[in-house]
C-alpha cells in the first residue's frame, strides 16, 4: 500500500499542474521525476534508485508489462481513479547502455476537452465554423499543446448530427457518439489501414490522430477530396510549415490547394491568473503563402502584442511565443 500511495500522490501531484507527462530518469545519484506542463520540463522529486524501481514495478505490473525486463523497449496501459477523475494511463519504459530503466507515464485525462481554455475566444468561433464545411483541416504545435482536445471540442458540436470516426495512437479522450478506432500495427491496423476500412463506413467526419507517412498524407487528402470533414495533426515548427511537410509527403500542391480547408498552428501558454489557455495561429484557405522562411502569420505576433497588452500574458510567455 506504501508504494501504491506514493504513487498516487505523483500523479495527484502531476494533475494537480496538468501534466502530461511524468518521466522517472536516472541520474548519477538515483533518480529524478519530472513533469511535462505547458510546453516545459518541471522537477516533482528525487528519490534513490531502489525506491524508483520499486514505484516503476508497480506500474508495470499494472500495465502488464514484464517487471523482469528492465532493458527493452516496452509499452503498456493502465486506468486509474483519482478523486472520483478518470485518467488513462499511456506507459513506455527502456533501459540506457547502462542498464538502468527510465519510464515515462502519459496522462490522458477523460473529457478534457470540455474544460479546454482559449486565451482568445473568438478563435474558437472562428475553428466552430469551419465544422459546417468539408476538406482537410490540419492542426500543428508541440506536444502537450492540446490538439487532440482541440479536435474533440470543435466536433462535439457536430454529435447526433453526423456520423463521427476517429482513428488514434492511442484513442486519448472516450467520445460514447463517436466511432472510435485505435491503432494496432502488429495485427496490421496501422492508421493507414484503418482509414481504409474507415472510409467503407461512409463516416461525415474523421478525426485522425496524426498524418505520419506519405500513405496516412494520400488517403486523408482523398477522403477531403471525396467530400469528408478530416480534421488531423502534423509535425510542423508553425503554421507555415505544413504545407511543406505535406509537400515532403508526396502530396502534390495542386491537390493539396484543392482539399486544404485550413491549418493552425497551436500553443498552451500560461495566463497570468494561474490557468494555461490555447492561443491559435489560424489560416483558412484559400490564402497566399508567402515564399519565405517565416513560420507564422503577421497576426500572430499581433495577437501576442494584444494579450501582453491586456495583462493576460507575461512578458517572458510573449516573447517565447514570438520565437515560435
Amino acid at each position: 500500500m506504501a508504494i501504491e500511495a506514493k504513487l498516487n500522490d505523483i500523479i495527484q501531484a502531476a494533475v494537480s499542474q496538468r501534466a502530461s507527462d511524468i518521466y522517472w530518469l536516472p541520474t548519477a545519484e538515483g533518480y529524478q521525476i519530472l513533469i511535462q506542463t505547458t510546453g516545459s520540463l518541471r522537477a516533482l522529486a528525487q528519490m534513490t534508485t531502489e525506491r524508483a524501481q520499486q514505484l516503476m514495478n508497480h506500474i508495470k505490473y499494472r500495465s502488464n508489462m514484464a517487471i523482469s525486463d528492465h532493458r527493452r523497449p516496452q509499452l503498456g496501459a493502465m486506468t486509474l481513479i483519482l478523486e472520483k477523475q478518470t485518467l488513462n494511463l499511456r506507459i513506455s519504459a527502456v533501459g540506457d547502455f547502462l542498464d538502468r530503466e527510465s519510464l515515462v507515464v502519459r496522462l490522458l485525462y477523460e473529457g478534457e476537452s470540455q474544460a479546454l481554455q482559449y486565451l482568445i475566444p473568438r478563435q474558437r468561433q472562428q475553428l466552430s465554423q469551419l465544422m459546417h464545411r468539408t476538406g482537410l483541416i490540419l492542426f500543428s504545435g508541440p506536444m502537450g499543446a492540446g490538439k487532440t482536445s482541440t479536435m474533440y471540442d470543435l466536433v462535439r458540436q457536430l454529435r447526433g448530427q453526423r456520423l463521427v470516426m476517429t482513428i488514434e495512437d492511442p484513442v486519448e479522450i472516450y467520445e460514447p457518439q463517436f466511432l472510435q478506432l485505435q491503432v494496432n500495427s502488429p495485427a496490421q491496423m496501422a492508421y493507414a489501414d484503418l482509414l481504409k476500412v474507415g472510409l467503407r463506413h461512409h463516416p461525415d467526419v474523421f478525426i485522425i490522430g496524426e498524418i505520419r507517412d506519405a500513405e496516412t498524407a494520400k488517403i486523408a487528402v482523398q477522403a477531403a477530396l471525396s467530400g469528408h470533414l478530416v480534421l488531423s495533426t502534423i509535425h510542423a515548427r508553425g503554421v507555415y510549415g505544413i504545407m511543406p511537410r505535406l509537400a515532403q509527403l508526396g502530396v502534390a500542391p495542386a491537390v493539396l490547394e484543392q482539399a486544404l480547408t485550413a491549418m493552425s498552428y497551436q500553443r498552451l501558454v500560461p495566463v497570468t491568473d494561474g490557468s494555461v489557455a490555447t492561443i491559435f495561429d489560424t489560416v483558412v484557405m484559400p490564402h497566399k503563402i508567402p515564399q519565405t522562411t517565416q513560420m507564422m502569420t503577421e497576426r500572430w505576433a499581433q495577437l501576442i502584442d494584444e494579450q501582453l497588452a491586456a495583462g493576460r500574458l507575461d512578458h517572458a510567455t510573449a516573447n517565447q511565443l514570438k520565437e515560435a
